[in-house]
C-alpha cells in the first residue's frame, strides 16, 4: 500500500466483489446453480436469510412434547433396523426412549446409522400414528460420542441453495460469517440509536447464527430497515436531483382566475370556509389539497406531488383550479390520461365548467386569417380560457366549431393560443411543442411508464422544469405509497362532497331475471344504468360474459330500453359519439368493458351491474362502483358471479361490506400479498426479501425519515453515497429506474 492508498472499507458493497467460489464447500457447479438464484457474491450470501429456525436449545421430555409442532426431544436409542422397501428405497427405523416414554422414528435415508444405547437429540415434527408417537425424518444430533455442533442452539434452516445439503449450507454460512465480520456499518451510529437498531455486524451474526430466539427479531428489524432505506434513499436522491435542486416556474399570482372558477360552482369544496375567516382546512379535504398544491406552485423548486383521492371526491375540480393559477401566471398546462375516454371526459367536463363560470370563449369558425382575428385585447385575469383535446384520432378545441387538424392544433399549442391541453400519448409525440409549459398533470399515472412522464415534463421549451402533479383515483395504502412513490409529496382527499350517499352494494347470482328487473326499475325512474363485462367479445378460452354478447342480449330482452355499447376496440369517433349520447341522456343502459373504470361522470346513473365480478381486482371493482351515485339519488351496485373461488369471494365480500376505498386497498394488499412491490411502477425490481410494507410500517417510516434528513443535510455525504452504492448492488439494472425520474 502506498502513502496515497486508503484502506479498503469492508462494507456490503466490498463483499459484492467477492465471488461465492471463495467460500470453502462451494464449488463451480454449486456456484453456477446459485447464480441462477441471484446469488453470485458473498454479499448475496449474507443477504440470504434463513427461512425459519429450529430451537434445539430446548429439549422436551418425550411425553411432554407438543404434538404437531417442530420440537427437539432427547433419549436413548433402544432399537435400530434397516430394510429395503423397493428397488431404490431403504427405510431406517429406530426407537428412542427416555424416562417418560418412547417414540418410533423413521427415515428414508440409507446413510442414517445409529447405535443401540447411544444418546441422541431428534429435531422434527412429532405426530401420532396408530395410537403411538412417531417422528418422520428428523434431524439427528449425537449426544454421546463425537458430538454435533447443532444441539443446544437455535439452528437456521435455509432454502435450497446451489444444490447443497442443509448441513453444507450451514457450514458455508458459518465460514462466511467468520471471514466477513465485522462489516463496516454505513448507517451512522446516531441514526441507529435514534431508531433503536442494532449495528450491522450484530444483525448479520444474529440472523444467521442467533444465540437465542430473542436475538432474531432485532436482527430482522435492522435488515428490514436497510431494505427500506435503500429504496427511500434512491427516491429522495432522485427527488433532490431532478426537482429540489432544479429551477422551476414560480406561479405566484393572486388567484383571480382560480377564484372565479370556484365561485361558479353550485357547491363549496370540502373544507372551504367563509371568506375572511382564518382557519386551516380540515385534513383530507379538497381545500387542504388545493392549498398544498398552490403553495408548491409558488416555490422556485418545481412541484413533484401525488394527489390521490376517493372515487368521486372531486380531484378534477382541484386540478383545474390549480391549472388556472399556471395560466394566470402566463403559462400553459396539460392533463395527460391513459385512455381516449378518460381524456375526453376531462376535456368535456372542463369545457362545461368553464361555460358555467363564464370563462369560456365564443366558438367560431376558423377563417382564412387563422386565429389572429378571433381574440381581441384581453386582460389576463378576465380573459376566456382556451382548452384543447389531443388524442390519436381527433383534435378539438373550445373556441372553434368542430374538430380541427392536428397541424392546426399543434400550432395553437406552440404559439400559446391553447391554455390547457388534454390528451393521451398524443401529447408526448416529438412534434408537440408548448409556448410555455408551466404545469403538467398525469392522471392515473401508474398506467404510464417513467419515460413517458419524463417526456411530457421535458416538453417545456426552456430549462425551467414545469410543476408535475400526478393524480390517481385508485386509493393507495399509505405504506405502499411511501414504497412506490417515496420521491413525491402526497396529498390525499378522503372527504366526500356533502350529500353524497354510499352506494348500496350486494352480491347476486348469475341468473338474468333479477338483473333485468333491476334495469327496468332504474330506467322507469328516469335513471341510467352501466353493465360492465370482463371481455369485449366471446372467447373459446375464457368462460366469461362479453360486452358484445351482453349488449345483444339486453337489447333483445328489453326492447323498450335504449342500449349503448362501448369498448376499447371501437374507433375514436364512435367512442366519442357514445359518450356524448350517454351524457345527453339518449342512452338508458351502457354495456361496456372496463374502459369506463375511471373518468366517467354521469350524475343520472344510479345502477352499476358488474358481470363475472370475481374476475376483477378489488380496486377495479371499487372504481367501477364509483361511476354511479354521483347525483342526489340513491345508487346500487350489483356484483354478479356464479363461482367466485376463495379470493374472488373475499373481494366481493369486502365490496359489500365497505365503500371506503382506502380500507379496500388494504384488504386488496392483504389478499394479493406484497408481491413484486414495484410491478405497478414498471421497474421490475425484485421483491423485498424481508420487509413487509403492511407489518413493518414503523421501520418503513423510520427509513423514509432517515433518508429525507440525510439528503437534505448533505446530498454528497458518505452516508448517502454508501447507501446509493448498496442500491446499485441490490437492485442491479433496476437501480437505474430507482435513481432517475
Amino acid at each position: 500500500m502506498t502513502g496515497t492508498d486508503t484502506p479498503t472499507r469492508r462494507t456490503l458493497a466490498y463483499f459484492a466483489g467477492v465471488p461465492v467460489e471463495m467460500v470453502n464447500g462451494i464449488g463451480p457447479v454449486s456456484a453456477r446453480k446459485m447464480a441462477t438464484q441471484g446469488i453470485r457474491s458473498v454479499a448475496d450470501l449474507l443477504a440470504t436469510v434463513p427461512l425459519r429456525y429450529l430451537d434445539r436449545s430446548r429439549i422436551f421430555a418425550i411425553e411432554a412434547a407438543p404434538i404437531g409442532q417442530e420440537v427437539t426431544i432427547g433419549g436413548t436409542v433402544t432399537s435400530f433396523s434397516k430394510r429395503r422397501i423397493s428397488r431404490r428405497r431403504t427405510m431406517i427405523e429406530a426407537r428412542v426412549s427416555d424416562r417418560t416414554g418412547s417414540v418410533r422414528v423413521v427415515w428414508f435415508n440409507p446413510y442414517i446409522k445409529l447405535v443401540e444405547g447411544e444418546e441422541v437429540a431428534l429435531s422434527g415434527k412429532l405426530e401420532v400414528f396408530k395410537n403411538s408417537l412417531q417422528m418422520g425424518s428428523p434431524a439427528v444430533d449425537r449426544l454421546s460420542g463425537p458430538g454435533s455442533t447443532d444441539t443446544g442452539r437455535v439452528v437456521p434452516v435455509y432454502g435450497a441453495l446451489g444444490g447443497l445439503k442443509a448441513f453444507q449450507t450451514r457450514k458455508a454460512m458459518e465460514q462466511v460469517l467468520r471471514r466477513s465480520l465485522p462489516i463496516v456499518d454505513v448507517v451512522p451510529s446516531a441514526t441507529l440509536e435514534e431508531y433503536g437498531l442494532v449495528d450491522l455486524s450484530r444483525a448479520v451474526q444474529d440472523i444467521h447464527s442467533p444465540g437465542t430466539y430473542d436475538d432474531i427479531e432485532p436482527a430482522r428489524d435492522r435488515l428490514i430497515f436497510d431494505e427500506f432505506l435503500r429504496i427511500q434513499m434512491a427516491f429522495r436522491v432522485r427527488a433532490h436531483d431532478e426537482f429540489e435542486s432544479r429551477v422551476g416556474i414560480t406561479n405566484d399570482v393572486p388567484g383571480t382566475m382560480r377564484d372565479r372558477f370556484l365561485e361558479s360552482f353550485p357547491f363549496d369544496l370540502t373544507g372551504q370556509v367563509t371568506e375572511g375567516v382564518e382557519t386551516e382546512p380540515p385534513e383530507g379535504s379538497q381545500m387542504e389539497a388545493l392549498d398544498a398544491i398552490v403553495e408548491d406552485m409558488r416555490n422556485v423548486q418545481p412541484m413533484h406531488r401525488l394527489l390521490q383521492g376517493e372515487v368521486g371526491s372531486g380531484k378534477t375540480v382541484v386540478v383545474i383550479a390549480a391549472l388556472l393559477s399556471s395560466v394566470e401566471s402566463g403559462h400553459q398546462g396539460t392533463v395527460m390520461a391513459p385512455t381516449e375516454v378518460l381524456a375526453t371526459q376531462h376535456y368535456l367536463g372542463t369545457r362545461e365548467a368553464l361555460i358555467r363560470a363564464g370563462m369560456a370563449p365564443v366558438e367560431v369558425d376558423v377563417g382564412a386569417s387563422g386565429t389572429e382575428s378571433l381574440f381581441g385585447e384581453e386582460q389576463d385575469s378576465e380573459r376566456p380560457i382556451r382548452i384543447g383535446l389531443f388524442t390519436a384520432g381527433r383534435v378539438t378545441v373550445n373556441f372553434v366549431h368542430g374538430d380541427v387538424s392536428r397541424e392546426q392544433g399543434l400550432s395553437w399549442l406552440s404559439d400559446g393560443t391553447i391554455d390547457i391541453a388534454f390528451g393521451t400519448h398524443a401529447l408526448i409525440q416529438s412534434d408537440v411543442k408548448f409556448a410555455s409549459l408551466g404545469m403538467t398533470v398525469v392522471d392515473e399515472q401508474h398506467r404510464f411508464g417513467v419515460e413517458q412522464r419524463v417526456m411530457l415534463r421535458d416538453a417545456a421549451p426552456d430549462e425551467a422544469v414545469p410543476d408535475l402533479l400526478l393524480m390517481t383515483a385508485t386509493p393507495i395504502p399509505r405504506t405502499l405509497a411511501m414504497t412506490l412513490y417515496g420521491d413525491l409529496d402526497v396529498s390525499v382527499i378522503t372527504k366526500m362532497p356533502i350529500g353524497r350517499q354510499p352506494v348500496a352494494t350486494s352480491e347476486v347470482s348469475g341468473l338474468d331475471d333479477p338483473i333485468g328487473k333491476a334495469i327496468l326499475e332504474a330506467v322507469e325512474r328516469g335513471n341510467q344504468v352501466f353493465v360492465v363485462c370482463p371481455l369485449v367479445e366471446d372467447s373459446d378460452k375464457i368462460e366469461a360474459r362479453s360486452a358484445v354478447s351482453e349488449f345483444r342480449r339486453i337489447e333483445a330482452a328489453l326492447p323498450n330500453v335504449t342500449v349503448g355499447l362501448l369498448h376499447g376496440k371501437m374507433r375514436s369517433q364512435e367512442k366519442a359519439d357514445v359518450m356524448q349520447r350517454l351524457a345527453d341522456g339518449d342512452i338508458d343502459v351502457l354495456v361496456s368493458t372496463t374502459v369506463i373504470e375511471v373518468g366517467i361522470d354521469i350524475p343520472n346513473a344510479t345502477l352499476m351491474i358488474i358481470r363475472d365480478a370475481d374476475r376483477f381486482g378489488l380496486s377495479q371493482l371499487h372504481q367501477l362502483r364509483g361511476r354511479v351515485g354521483r347525483g342526489e339519488d340513491q345508487a346500487t351496485c350489483l356484483l354478479v358471479s356464479d363461482d367466485p373461488g376463495e379470493d374472488g369471494q373475499r373481494r366481493i365480500d369486502a365490496m359489500v361490506a365497505s365503500n371506503d376505498g382506502f380500507e379496500l386497498a388494504n384488504v386488496d394488499l392483504e389478499i394479493r400479498g406484497q408481491g413484486t412491490v414495484f410491478a405497478g411502477s414498471q421497474s421490475g425490481a425484485a421483491d423485498l426479501k424481508l420487509g413487509d410494507i403492511l407489518k413493518d410500517k414503523r421501520l418503513l417510516e423510520a427509513a423514509r425519515t432517515a433518508a429525507s434528513k440525510a439528503v437534505k443535510e448533505d446530498r454528497n455525504s458518505q452516508f448517502v453515497s454508501d447507501v446509493m452504492e448498496e442500491v446499485k448492488l441490490f437492485f442491479g439494472r433496476d437501480a437505474e429506474w430507482l435513481s432517475r425520474s
